[in-house]
């Protein structure tokens, strides 16, 4: 049986439309242009639209019609600022897992071993997984195969719930000091440089 046109190269082929021509157009306009490039016409606007998401076609409307176009440069500058928010994360994520490692050496000295304790250790090598798939990702966009970008998104999601993860580790550190040895949560906070605004993102 013939294979079918995977996601990926649905999204190549339009987005060419844009680049080879640089022209604007319509829905309708590319619905009909997209048959010639192999993607049948009911999926071109779920395509198109998801390529809009990325940032990767720019969406306008003018008058009572809504015109689509895109540029290779302005492209390539979306897939480089999302891997830079990407890395930006990983940095962030990383530097809490010090912090989180450090108080953790720093608690368990001359103290005996209990479930709390070993509920965030746990936790702590699940982040640790976690960054090492993110490093790899990483590794993978430093290449620069276009054909990579489209995993951008995913990795990004990862990275995002695996920042919420730390988050949370921390909030609950933090009721672990508090209930256990006293300290304040203002005290605590101030330790570890937490501030007021402090969330999942």
């Amino acid at each position: 049986s013939r294979k079918g046109v995977s996601a990926d190269e649905k999204r190549k082929r339009i987005e060419s439309i844009f680049h080879e021509t640089g022209e604007f157009y319509q829905l309708k306009d590319i619905e009909k242009l997209g048959p010639k490039r192999g993607v049948v016409s009911q999926s071109v606007k779920e395509v198109l639209m998801g390529l809009v998401d990325d940032g990767l076609v720019t969406m306008d409307k003018i008058g009572t019609s809504n015109y689509f176009w895109s540029y290779p440069s302005a492209a390539v500058q979306t897939k480089k600022n999302k891997l830079h928010d990407l890395q930006e994360k990983l940095t962030k994520e990383t530097e809490r897992k010090l912090k989180l490692e450090n108080q953790i050496e720093e608690e368990t000295q001359g103290r005996e071993p209990s479930e709390e304790r070993d509920l965030i250790l746990s936790q702590l090598k699940e982040q640790e997984d976690i960054s090492k798939e993110l490093n790899k990702e990483l590794d993978k966009y430093k290449e620069n195969d276009p054909v990579l970008f489209e995993t951008k998104e995913k990795a990004a999601q990862i990275a995002r719930e695996a920042a919420n993860r730390w988050t949370e580790n921390i909030w609950e550190m933090q009721s672990y000091c508090v209930n256990n040895f006293g300290i304040e949560r203002s005290a605590f906070d101030q330790q570890f440089g937490i501030k007021d605004d402090f969330d999942t993102v």
